[in-house]
């Protein structure tokens, strides 16, 4: 499986980029997906601003945002390329401070909830939030997971040399 990542904008501290990427394998082998192809950009608010303006007509950084290309014209095309998931640091680093949690937590999260999002899942209604939280809970499991067999350890100042916890469902994303 090839999984892409680009780092924009960092270095991050706190933020592994070998970490970040068996994360997403992990993830796409749960859901699966083994041989998908997944791009990764971990970049900064500044970053995420203009993406956000451009894709989604809002004046700000989100924590989360996911292009499918597998959806929409020449979908066809796509082949084994699930899409990009872009992840804004700065927002996931405040977000992880206002939950009192690892920034490895946060990331992995987002991480999660963007695979997801190129997968087809969406939130709109209560029902529809609770099931693709539970499965972005499953997914970061399974990122916590990958990081106990390879013997990695989250230290509780984010760095990403370890696991993701989770958190809980009912978080939806702007």
């Amino acid at each position: 499986m090839a999984v892409r990542l680009i780092v924009n904008g960092g270095p991050f501290p706190g933020v592994s980029r070998g970490t970040v990427v068996r994360w997403a394998r992990a993830m796409l082998r749960a859901v699966q997906m083994p041989r998908a192809e997944l791009s990764i950009l971990l970049t900064d608010d500044e970053q995420m601003k203009r993406l956000n303006g451009v894709y989604r007509g809002k004046d700000r950084p989100t924590d989360v945002m996911a292009f499918a290309q597998r959806e929409g014209e020449h979908s066809e095309r796509a082949g084994r390329l699930l899409g990009d998931v872009v992840v804004s640091i700065s927002t996931a680093s405040r977000q992880a401070k206002e939950r009192g949690v690892a920034l490895s937590d946060e990331l992995t999260m987002l991480l999660a909830h963007g695979l997801l999002h190129l997968l087809g899942w969406d939130h709109q209604t209560v029902v529809a939030d609770r099931r693709m939280s539970r499965e972005a809970k499953r997914l970061c499991d399974v990122a916590a997971a990958t990081d106990a067999l390879t013997g990695a350890k989250r230290r509780k100042d984010g760095d990403s040399k370890g696991g993701a916890a989770t958190r809980g469902s009912g978080r939806t994303r702007r």
